[in-house]
């Protein structure tokens, strides 16, 4: 037996190699299915002593019983004169141990723990795909493309031992991901569900952005400056407004970098998308001029019934820049200020495009 041990514990380990599950975690699956396994043969009650300790390599599996006068429960009690032949000082209150062999369990027994092994490993397998994600979970992860589906464009990709789906209604616009690439995804959610942990992936999200700016700039990671607010249309432009918490640090020029490295590097991950970094305020007015950037804003009016609307006036040649292409600029600055913003003219007219 003492050999088969030593073969039991070398596969626990293989097992915990191959398949990344941890050691303490399986043991405790397999300490469980033998219970189980014993409960089905003996009477079902919780008497079951299973000793696993791959440091000695000892195995072994354990029936207790009470030593008694009188047995009312054969299950969990023994008479003194039984009980001898498993302890020889065996008296009356004592519990003893009655070792099986595991052919003791039957055919059924050893089945059950077979299966009830199995099912352990699937789900501790679950368990630390699970909890792997779970600690990426709203981060910012390196991802290999291990298939693109050429009907849907849907891409698999591995995240440590996992794999993700990142469908693509969440890749930016006209990239192309192809099988062995390395890409950056961020992950939006994790949900434990009946077949395993759904993760949700995305290279769209905001989020994406905000983590990396954290990696690019010091001043963001250690809270110096704050990104306080983000809207994205993914493979097109980003708006980003950040605070400096330190009146010596300029939040927007951290953020761009010295002859605008810090920013050129997230603009190159992020396939040429533009960003525009401007500096949030606290006052409406303030914030919704700098968040119409690349356009001067020559005013903004809140709307006095506390609706948060408001007119922002530009100079006539800005008003196409302030609009910008298909009116994203002015879509991009609501959505990062949470603002209706009408925009208008200095002259108070659309001129001929009113027509």
């Amino acid at each position: 037996m003492a050999n088969n041990n030593a073969e039991f514990f070398e596969a626990l380990q293989l097992l915990q190699k191959e398949k990344g599950i941890d050691g303490d975690y399986l043991l405790e699956k397999i300490r469980a299915a033998i219970v189980l396994a014993v409960k089905k043969d003996f009477g079902g009650k919780e008497n079951i002593a299973v000793i696993m300790e791959p440091s000695t390599g000892e195995f072994s599996v354990s029936l207790r019983k009470t030593v008694v006068e009188e047995v009312l429960d054969p299950d969990e009690e023994m008479l003194p004169e039984e009980a001898v032949r498993y302890s020889k000082k065996a008296k009356v209150g004592d519990v003893v141990e009655i070792k099986l062999e595991t052919k003791q369990f039957g055919r059924i027994a050893a089945q059950t723990a077979k299966h009830v092994i199995r099912q352990g490993i699937r789900e501790a397998e679950r368990g630390q795909k699970f909890l792997e994600f779970q600690r990426h979970n709203q981060e910012l992860v390196t991802a290999l493309v291990t298939r693109v589906d050429p009907k849907t464009g849907a891409a698999t990709v591995e995240i440590g031992k996992s794999e993700a789906v990142l469908p693509k209604t969440e890749q930016v616009g006209d990239e192309v991901l192809r099988e062995g690439m390395r890409v950056k995804v961020y992950v939006v959610d994790v949900k434990d569900g009946e077949k395993g942990p759904r993760v949700l992936i995305s290279r769209t999200h905001p989020g994406l952005v905000k983590r990396l700016f954290e990696m690019q700039v010091p001043e963001i990671f250690d809270g110096t400056v704050e990104i306080k607010a983000v809207s994205r249309e993914a493979g097109s432009r980003t708006k980003l407004a950040v605070l400096a918490h330190d009146e010596n640090v300029d939040a927007v020029g951290a953020c761009i970098g010295a002859k605008g490295v810090r920013v050129a590097e997230i603009v190159e991950e992020l396939g040429g998308e533009k960003v525009d970094i401007i500096e949030y305020s606290e006052e409406p007015e303030k914030f919704i001029a700098a968040a119409l950037a690349p356009a001067k804003v020559v005013s903004v009016e809140v709307d006095p019934d506390g609706a948060k609307a408001c007119r922002a006036t530009v100079p006539d040649a800005q008003l196409s820049l302030a609009i910008g292409n298909k009116g994203q600029n002015a879509r991009l600055a609501a959505k990062l200020t949470g603002w209706k913003i009408d925009i208008r003219p200095e002259s108070g007219f659309y001129g001929e495009d009113e027509e």
